[in-house]
């Protein structure tokens, strides 16, 4: 799964990073994203079909839900299913984004305890989640754009960690997932290759959301490591 992760690239950044067109989000660095907080996006703008870099919710909420307050809010996908659960086959089929990340956080069953380890690109590239997002319509015409992350088993190198791991996306597979080309999107959902991830054990402190410091990041010393 991936229930938290840092993101702290500046908006600036990340939208030349994707190409992204619209004015930029007012966001704030984050070590330290969590569910329900808004977190930038990409994704295509359902009009005009441009790039956008947006906030949205972590956890989504489907077009669909009569009772946003009262109904789930999954912030993982699984790969396995997205294409054929009621949840998600929708926004799979017409509204995936990509969700910028700098290292992502998992966590290590150990017999003193859950250690967490924070994950990222050896090559020191950000990471492109898989996505998809959705806009709920409330009765008084207000709309909540909220997303969640695709999850797929855990690549070999992970698998000591976690059974599951995040979609990562490569540039070259960026208009596929956004629907800019005719592609089969089912075929990205895959972990990621070997040597495309570098992992290290951080402070117990990230289990906490209000901690959010670029310090959850520093390596810390452990009986595993």
């Amino acid at each position: 799964m991936c229930g938290r992760y840092a993101a702290f690239l500046p908006a600036e950044a990340v939208a030349r990073l994707f190409h992204t067109v619209n004015p930029l989000p007012n966001v704030a660095a984050s070590w330290n994203v969590a569910p329900s907080q808004d977190a930038m996006v990409v994704r295509r703008h359902p009009d005009t079909g441009a790039r956008h870099l947006d906030l949205l919710k972590w956890g989504l909420v489907p077009h669909w839900t009569k009772d946003p307050a009262h109904s789930q809010r999954p912030i993982n996908a699984r790969a396995e299913t997205v294409a054929t659960s009621g949840m998600f086959r929708s926004a799979f089929a017409q509204r995936r984004c990509i969700v910028p990340a700098d290292a992502f956080y998992e966590w290590q069953v150990q017999p003193a305890g859950k250690q967490p380890y924070a994950i990222a690109r050896i090559d020191g590239q950000p990471l492109a989640f898989a996505g998809l997002w959705e806009g709920y319509r409330a009765p008084d015409g207000g709309v909540l754009r909220t997303f969640t992350i695709v999850t797929t088993q855990a690549s070999a190198e992970m698998e000591p960690l976690h059974s599951r791991m995040p979609v990562i996306l490569e540039p070259a597979d960026w208009p596929a997932w956004l629907g800019e080309m005719e592609a089969n999107p089912a075929t990205l959902l895959h972990p990621s290759p070997e040597n495309t991830l570098r992992f290290w054990p951080v402070s117990r402190a990230v289990n906490t959301p209000k901690n959010n410091t670029a310090d959850l990041l520093q390596p810390i010393a452990t009986a595993q490591s």
